[in-house]
């Protein structure tokens, strides 16, 4: 299978229609679980679609706060309010549904990033392959597909990464601002890559150019996250007289974190946040009837009181945390097989009972839809080895550009495993590692295609 720029088109095409048609099937079924707490996590969803409503109705800014006391109004930086909004507006339903009817469409889309990162790093057969098995996967296509802010983040992410290959590649300063200003968009929705870019400058100082390019590539970079970032930073320190970079949230991830240990109740950490609020309730003697939530009052102070106390607790255990974090990143990379227990689903493999309404089961549709549920199997159990494998080919191939995205991935594992995580809060680190799958299977049909012309 011989690729170049004039035969991609239709392989691209291929690849975008394999991502419609999963990510359509499986929004299917996450409509039809929104009300199933266990597929939605419609909390979460309520805080976003609250601060939406009050944009929309004019008792909210869009930006600011101007009440010092509603911390709880930081808990997320205000991006994915925004697009909410945005997304009620233009469909005129103020629903969780219509959100996920936008999502899934541009995630699709997404697909298409991914594969560019490929081609762009690897060649254009790597580029396909990739795309194309990220098409099939179960985990991208729920978190694509559920109306939450992770699969928005990924899509800036992925951009800033595919803009980041380009400036490295042809020391375009250009790219390299617009990829630390997609960065700091994604940290508008959530704050999961605020300290990426400097996983990416360490990576940047191996590359194959003069100190003055790798510098100068670093610095356009890092304005770029800085330009976007820094309005969040002035509006929490002008409204909560502290620092809070662009939301709420570290510490109880931490605190909530240690709660899902086994030695929770030795250190008297709970999870989940209902338990939380509990402890904290009784801890503080705040009356049943009172307001009192996650965030409030007292946000910002309760957030780094929490994280005071997990800090305690790694400080005087860290070889045992270390074992934690350890566990947490096997756990977030496991797609196949019984379900790992804090970190999320790993997606469904779709199935014409879960994911085609009744009128439409029966016939070849259905036989289709079973056909693709198949393929998923087949990724879910083939993804890690083929993932593991690529990483190997593409350091021979290319070790300065296998680093930079490497580093990507590390931060993912390293960061995301030192608080509370799920599969959904590193997205685009699953989208990469498909990346060095697509190298995996790119490299065995070059080596099976040599050896049946070397048979002839």
């Amino acid at each position: 299978m011989s690729l170049d720029k004039r035969t991609t088109v239709p392989f691209l095409l291929l690849v975008l229609f394999v991502s419609l048609a999963v990510r359509g099937l499986t929004a299917y079924f996450v409509y039809t679980h929104l009300s199933d707490p266990s597929w939605f996590q419609s909390g979460t969803y309520k805080l976003f679609d609250r601060q939406a409503q009050d944009i929309l109705d004019h008792k909210a800014s869009a930006f600011w706060i101007d009440d010092p006391t509603r911390t709880d109004i930081a808990i997320y930086p205000p991006g994915y309010s925004l697009w909410i909004s945005l997304i009620y507006k233009l469909t005129g339903d103020r629903s969780a549904a219509s959100v996920l009817k936008v999502q899934w469409l541009l995630d699709s889309l997404s697909v298409l990033l991914i594969a560019g990162i490929g081609i762009t790093a690897f060649g254009y057969r790597a580029g396909i392959i990739a795309g194309l098995l990220a098409s099939l996967s179960p985990l991208l296509a729920l978190s694509g597909a559920t109306p939450l802010a992770d699969a928005p983040t990924s899509w800036f992410v992925l951009g800033a990464i595919w803009l980041l290959l380009s400036a490295v590649k042809r020391q375009y300063l250009l790219a390299a601002l617009g990829a630390g200003l997609l960065l700091g968009l994604s940290c508008w929705l959530r704050a999961n890559a605020l300290l990426l870019p400097l996983f990416w400058v360490a990576a940047l100082l191996y590359w194959n150019s003069s100190w003055r390019s790798r510098l100068a590539v670093s610095a356009a970079l890092l304005v770029g996250m800085a330009i976007m970032v820094t309005p969040l930073l002035v509006r929490n320190a002008v409204a909560f007289r502290a620092f809070t970079p662009t939301g709420l949230g570290a510490g109880t991830n931490l605190w909530e974190g240690i709660g899902e240990t086994e030695r929770a109740e030795e250190f008297g950490a709970v999870f989940g946040d209902a338990k939380l609020i509990e402890q904290e309730r009784k801890q503080m003697g705040i009356v049943a009837d009172a307001h009192f939530d996650l965030y409030y009052p007292d946000g910002v102070a309760r957030d780094r009181d929490r994280a005071r106390k997990a800090f305690a607790v790694i400080s005087a255990h860290p070889v045992w945390y270390m074992g934690v974090m350890l566990r947490r990143m096997i756990g977030v990379l496991k797609f196949a097989g019984t379900p790992t227990g804090y970190y999320g689903s790993s997606g469904i493999n779709v199935t014409s009972q879960k994911c085609l309404p009744m009128r439409l089961q029966g016939g070849v549709l259905s036989l289709l839809v079973t056909m693709a549920g198949a393929l998923q199997s087949v990724v879910r159990y083939l993804a890690l080895p083929l993932m593991i494998l690529g990483v190997v080919v593409a350091i021979r191939k290319n070790l300065r550009l296998t680093l930079l995205l490497l580093s990507t991935i590390l931060y993912y594992l390293v960061v995301g495993s030192a608080l509370h995580t799920e599969y959904r809060y590193g997205l685009p680190m699953q989208s990469l590692l498909f990346v060095f799958a697509g190298v995996a299977v790119s490299e065995g049909l070059t080596l099976a295609l040599k050896q049946v012309w070397s048979d002839r």
